[in-house]
Parts: C-alpha cells; sequence; structure tokens
C-alpha cells in the first residue's frame, strides 16, 4: 500500500479508487438485475433497507472514527517534526555564546545532522521503513561536541545548560517521528475498513428499483462515497507517505537555511 501511495499521485488513486469502485457496483448492480429479475419489484425492500441502513451507521461509525484518529495522528506528526526543527534550531542558536571554534564544531554537527535526516532517512520514512542508525553518528556527534566542552563565564554556563536540554528534546522528537513513520491501523481495522466496502456495497445491488437509470444512481453514488472514504483511511494512515504527507522542509527554514 505504501508503494501504491508513494508511486501514484492522489489523483490517480482517487480514479482507481472511485472510478474502480463505481464501474464494479455498476457492472454488479446490472448483472444482479439480470440474474435475479425478480429484485427489480422490490419485495425485499424494506428488510434490505433496513438492513443497509444498520450496516451503513456502523460502518459509518468506524470509518469516521479511523479518521479521526488518523488526521490526528498526521496533525501530531506534523507538530513533533516542527518541534525537532525548532530544537535543532535553537541548539544552533544556543552554541552563539561560545567561542568561535567551539561554534564550528557545533554547526558542523548540526549541519551533517539536518542533512541525514531530509536526504538519506525521509525517504526510508517514505517507504514506512525508516533506519534509525543512518541518524545515530550525527546525533552522538552533536552530544560529542558539547560533552568536550567546558563553559567559562555564567551566560555561556546557562547557554550550555538550555543547549543540553534541547539537544535531548531533538533526541526525543527523532524517536517519536520514526515511530510514527511505521504506524499503521491494525489489523482487525483494516478488515473492518476495507471488508466493511466489500459487503456494504454488494448489499445495495439487492435494493430493487424498476428504472434501471435510478438503481444506478443509488449503487454508483453509494460506492463513489465508499470508494473516497477507504481513499481517505489509507492516505492519512501514513502520514510520511504520498501527497498528504509531513514535509521536511522544516528543517530547511529559520537558522537551520544555511545548511542548504
Amino acid at each position: 500500500m505504501v508503494g501504491l501511495i508513494n508511486s501514484l499521485g492522489t489523483v490517480v488513486l482517487a480514479f482507481l479508487f472511485v472510478g474502480g469502485a463505481v464501474c464494479l457496483a455498476a457492472a454488479g448492480s446490472l448483472l444482479v438485475r439480470w440474474r435475479f429479475p425478480d429484485t427489480i419489484q422490490g419485495q425485499h425492500n424494506k428488510t434490505i433497507g433496513d438492513v443497509l441502513g444498520v450496516y451503513a451507521a456502523i460502518y459509518g461509525i468506524i470509518l469516521a472514527f479511523v479518521v479521526v484518529a488518523d488526521w490526528e495522528a498526521l496533525g501530531s506528526a506534523e507538530v513533533n517534526v516542527a518541534a525537532e526543527a525548532s530544537q535543532t534550531a535553537e541548539v544552533l542558536l544556543d552554541a552563539g555564546a561560545f567561542p568561535a571554534a567551539q561554534r564550528q564544531k557545533i554547526s558542523t554537527a548540526i549541519g551533517e545532522y539536518v542533512h541525514a535526516v531530509v536526504e538519506r532517512q525521509w525517504p526510508l520514512m517514505r517507504r514506512a521503513a525508516p533506519d534509525a542508525d543512518l541518524t545515530n553518528p550525527q546525533l552522538t556527534a552533536l552530544y560529542a561536541a558539547f560533552q568536550g566542552y567546558e563553559p567559562t563565564t555564567e551566560a555561556q554556563k546557562a547557554y550550555y545548560n538550555q543547549a543540553i536540554t534541547n539537544i535531548g528534546g531533538v533526541a526525543a522528537a527523532r524517536r517519536n517521528r520514526l515511530t510514527a513513520s511505521q504506524k499503521e491501523l491494525p489489523l482487525l481495522l483494516t478488515a473492518l475498513v476495507y471488508g466493511g466496502a466489500l459487503v456494504l456495497i454488494p448489499l445495495t445491488f439487492l435494493y430493487g428499483i424498476e428504472s434501471i437509470r435510478i438503481q444506478l444512481l443509488f449503487v454508483c453514488s453509494i460506492a463513489a462515497l465508499v470508494g473516497m472514504s477507504v481513499l481517505l483511511v489509507l492516505t492519512l494512515d501514513h502520514p510520511f507517505s504520498g501527497d498528504v504527507s509531513v514535509s521536511p522542509e522544516a528543517f530547511k527554514q529559520g537558522i537551520l537555511a544555511q545548511f542548504w
């Protein structure tokens, strides 16, 4: 699924999911009308309508829960990336209170870390297969740049302590970012979302309507809505993949822009 999201744009996926669902629904509805012509009379419409209404309500609740959860996860991932970039920038600003040689060491370490995140780790995160080791050396080098320095003035000590706190924040945000890039729906919810769509759409075939145009409109509109909902779940479920994803631009803005 991740490869599909990355290789195809949202518009193409919309045509595939929505268009595919509509075409299959239309074909299925016509097949049922031809194979079981008695359904056109609508003799069982009340029963089928009740079942369809209950099923659609339950499925709608499940979809709403999944979409809200995925949307919140996407927002949380964006906030976390912004926090990581901001704290990285703050470390660089804190280093301004140190001697030139020490500032250069810290600046070099931060530049290497930022490039490793954006150029090496981010492409793997888009494939939901991040490698934490790619940024371990750069983060360790940043810690080492501070561990080898002893501040002398009170101002340097204050900024030193603040910088160490910010580095800890960078490390924590990095762990959260890597974890978020691998998160996906539990197997049971995945089965409910996709399996529910495969059950809900065929149920509409059994609802008898004498006019074939009206029936196709009825069936295809529901199929389009279900297809779009499933596509929304698919795109939101991977916050670092596809067109609707968290961008690494935060690591290229503000004071961090000097590294690009």
